[in-house]
């Protein structure tokens, strides 16, 4: 029993994480039902920016930069405060989640993707399995570009990482990549991009100022309350 309750103590904080099974049913459902119009995402810069097979490398590293995020600040996270975590997690899976509402109310899509690439090479086969396993539909705000905004936030706002010099540079050009990879490579459109980072700056005042502000206050009020015991 003592066992069971230490397993908890050090990993309960993980149970956030199950949130991803409930967002891939809701996303794939939102991927897969019939839809008789949707908004269509296109602006006049779209068809300035060109397709360019280079992007969909930090594309695909979104993947990676997003799991090792969430995963360093889990296991960072054991034995010590899980305010990060839950920082993380929090902006994370409640932008994802506002996402998953607008598509589901507000259904996008984007006429953005070149009918014929105009290379064969490995990474335009890279992107055409993109096309191929990815629909168009469900663009707007870009769940790739609002998590990178917040991976990067998270890893910029650590306290454990204020000295990282190498891995916070690092965060801030990977997360601009991988936003200019989602419109290089035709997945978004530039509104998607702008639309996510809107959503983001709302939602870091909710997840990062607000809460330490609730955590000072109480700390504050304990505080004023021993005092005025003693």
């Amino acid at each position: 029993m003592n066992a069971i309750k230490e397993f908890f103590h050090k990993y309960g904080h993980g149970f956030l994480m199950c949130y991803l099974f409930f967002y891939l049913v809701w996303f794939f459902y939102l991927e897969k039902r019939d839809v008789a119009d949707y908004y269509v995402m296109h602006c006049k810069l779209d068809d300035w920016i060109p397709f360019n097979e280079w992007f969909v490398i930090p594309y695909c590293l979104w993947f990676v930069f997003i799991a090792v995020t969430v995963l360093y600040f889990f296991f960072s996270s054991i034995n010590r405060s899980h305010m990060e975590f839950y920082q993380v997690c929090g902006f994370l899976f409640g932008g994802m989640t506002i996402c998953l509402f607008i598509y589901t109310f507000w259904p996008s899509m984007q006429d953005l993707r070149p009918e014929v690439l105009p290379r064969e090479n490995l990474l335009t086969g890279i992107v055409n399995l993109f096309y191929t396993g990815d629909t168009c539909t469900n663009v707007c705000p870009s769940i790739h570009v609002y998590n990178s905004i917040g991976a990067c936030i998270a890893i910029l706002r650590s306290k454990r990482l204020k000295e990282k010099k190498i891995i916070r540079t690092g965060s801030v050009i990977l997360s601009v990549l991988i936003c200019l990879s989602t419109v290089f490579i035709k997945q978004h459109s530039v509104l998607d991009m702008l639309a996510a980072i809107g959503l983001a700056v709302v939602m870091y005042l909710f997840s990062y100022p607000l809460p330490e502000l609730i955590q000072r206050k109480k700390a504050e009020t304990i505080l004023a309350e021993s005092e005025n015991l003693s």
